[in-house]
């Protein structure tokens, strides 16, 4: 673990790394406050009341310092979790699904946070399964199956080169999709969704459109998510099973 030896120098080792895990693991007979100084204390660490206020302030945990673990909500919780794993200034974060079950401000407010320790030289490893977090949050993912790794590139590969692009159109009453056009298409609601992979295929067939005679009453240029890469990934890794 960055130049220790996870055997023979296991405690310097354990310094190095910060873990979040997903259950709400609290000692209820002390303060957050108190909680995040016995923390401390495991890695010889004493002192650091500025630190530890610094967190507590970035976390929204402040009003929080001095309330007994059991007094908080599931939410608030969790926040003390983040608190702990980080009270030791770790150079690496682990984060099993910190925000599984949280409010959409508590998931907000993790995101920023996790950001910040990134910008900051933090490695930070993350587990979820909202795949709009770790589309927003990560510069490399590795997508698994089944315990096998179906998938391991940078975010941006991924979406170049996974994700579909697709034009959606809805069509006026009276117009009908062209038959040159439905291997491609995707209905969608109310409008139908044209696949495409270049831009530059996008002109083309609006001419088919055109050449058939459709109006259109909306049109859109969709572009694929992490969540499109993810089903195409696994229905891929099935079919090759």
């Amino acid at each position: 673990m960055r130049g220790h030896d996870v055997v023979a120098d296991y405690r310097n080792a354990r310094r190095m790394l910060g873990v979040v895990p997903q259950e709400l693991v609290f000692d209820p007979f002390f303060s957050v406050r108190e909680t995040l100084r016995i923390q401390s204390g495991y890695f010889g660490i004493r002192n650091n009341d500025d630190w530890i206020d610094e967190i507590l302030a970035e976390l929204d945990l402040t009003t929080k310092a001095d309330t007994n673990m059991r007094r908080l909500s599931g939410g608030m919780k969790r926040r003390v979790l983040v608190a702990q794993a980080l009270v030791h200034k770790p150079p690496v974060i682990v984060l099993d699904e910190p925000t599984a079950g949280v409010d959409v401000e508590l998931r907000q407010g993790l995101w920023q946070f996790v950001s910040r320790l990134n910008r900051e030289g933090h490695t930070v490893i993350l587990t979820t399964h909202y795949l709009e977090e770790a589309q927003a949050l990560c510069g490399r993912i590795a997508m698994l199956k089944a315990g096998r790794v179906v998938a391991l590139d940078t975010t941006e590969n991924l979406l170049a080169h996974h994700s579909t692009r697709s034009l959606r159109v809805r069509l006026a009453p009276g117009s009908e999709l062209p038959s040159a056009l439905r291997a491609r298409a995707q209905a969608d609601g109310d409008g139908w969704r044209l696949r495409y992979v270049d831009a530059n295929e996008i002109e083309p067939l609006l001419a088919a459109l055109r050449l058939a005679g459709c109006r259109l009453e909306d049109l859109q240029l969709l572009q694929g998510d992490l969540e499109d890469v993810f089903i195409e990934l696994m229905q891929q890794s099935g079919a090759g099973a």
